[in-house]
């Protein structure tokens, strides 16, 4: 039973997007399998865990201030929104925006669970299927953890219409590689990036542990798509492989938006279009947005989505330089820094143990 209240009513919020899920792929090839993505598949089956023993789902969140982080990174601080709040109307503030954003992150996991799912359902190869059958064990994790987590801070936004537009977009495109293209590289790339700032920012033991979790599994995500893609996109035309480069330029567009936190304002009361106006011109905001594709623009660079098109908008979007960012290297510290949290957990439960037997 849900213990969060929905700034809306789920009933008014429920969506059905079109049906249009492509053809079912059957193969009678069992044994033939590409190295890197029977790696991953294995890789998957061993790093499955159990988030009710994993997470120490005790620790209170403050909800005057959920991610325990300085007020310089809220997006109207400085403004003259911010200075007309009192410390009350702060905390609200500081609460409903912890709630939007993890929000939208468990609204994505769904997404990413359905998206999963179609994957095993579409894509032609077993060694595909075979990996995307563990991604789906994972994103129904992420959706139990977010929802905990959502629970025990009581309060939750319905779907960011950017972020629904885009799924609309993906779950609907009957093209398996579609599927990978808009979950495994653009949403979870974002969402990397994003869940990467709240590691480093976050005051909260129980945010940054949630969020170390959820990476280690999501870099396995999208090295799936990337493999996949790599593989792919050198058998496309020039025309559909700009076809998919449209695609990524509207879907980049749609993903900075998201972050402008319309749904919080006008929830608050406060005056949407100024706040708005203030997230979108705010340089630390716009570093902020930038810093979201840091994860995105090296994979479209690597699987062959990088002409002209992609370009000019990667390039006004600000975030063309990331092409030369070492995808494998970040990749490579979100799985050191989980397994850093796992071993301090560990010694943590060793001592109590070693208490408890003295």
């Amino acid at each position: 039973m849900t213990s969060k209240h929905y700034v809306l009513p789920t009933d008014l919020t429920g969506w059905k997007p079109r049906d249009n899920t492509g053809e079912v792929h059957f193969t009678w090839d069992y044994d033939s399998g590409r190295e890197k993505m029977l790696n991953l598949y294995d890789k998957g089956k061993r790093r499955q865990w159990d988030a009710k023993i994993r997470i120490d789902w005790d620790q209170t969140i403050d909800r005057n201030n959920p991610l325990e982080t300085d007020d310089y990174y809220l997006p109207i601080w400085g403004s003259a929104m911010w200075e007309e709040l009192d410390e009350s109307r702060r905390s609200e503030l500081r609460l409903h925006l912890g709630a939007w954003q993890f929000s939208q992150f468990l609204h994505g996991e769904q997404g990413a669970l359905i998206c999963a799912a179609k994957i095993v359902q579409n894509v032609p190869d077993i060694d595909s299927k075979f990996y995307a059958a563990t991604q789906v064990m994972d994103e129904a994790r992420h959706v139990e953890v977010y929802t905990t987590y959502l629970n025990k801070l009581g309060l939750a936004y319905p779907i960011n219409p950017s972020l629904k537009a885009l799924l609309d977009d993906i779950v609907s495109d009957s093209r398996w590689d579609m599927t990978y293209l808009g979950m495994q590289v653009l949403i979870e790339g974002l969402a990397l990036a994003a869940f990467g700032l709240i590691r480093s920012l976050t005051g909260s033991t129980l945010a940054r542990t949630i969020t170390s979790y959820v990476m280690q599994d999501e870099a396995r995500h999208v090295s799936f798509g990337r493999n996949a893609l790599k593989d792919y996109y050198p058998e496309l035309s020039s025309s559909e492989r700009n076809e998919r480069e449209e695609f990524c330029a509207e879907a980049c567009f749609l993903m900075r938006d998201r972050f402008l936190g319309h749904e919080v304002w006008e929830t608050l009361g406060m005056n949407t279009q100024e706040c708005v106006k203030w997230v979108e011109g705010s340089e630390m905001q716009l570093t902020f947005r930038r810093l979201l594709f840091t994860r995105i623009v090296p994979v479209l660079k690597d699987v062959g989505l990088f002409g002209s098109t992609m370009q000019n908008a990667l390039d006004k979007i600000g975030v063309l330089g990331f092409s030369s960012v070492d995808i494998d290297n970040v990749i490579a510290e979100d799985e050191r820094i989980a397994q850093e949290i796992d071993a301090s957990r560990v010694s943590q439960v060793d001592e109590i143990i070693g208490y408890a037997n003295s």
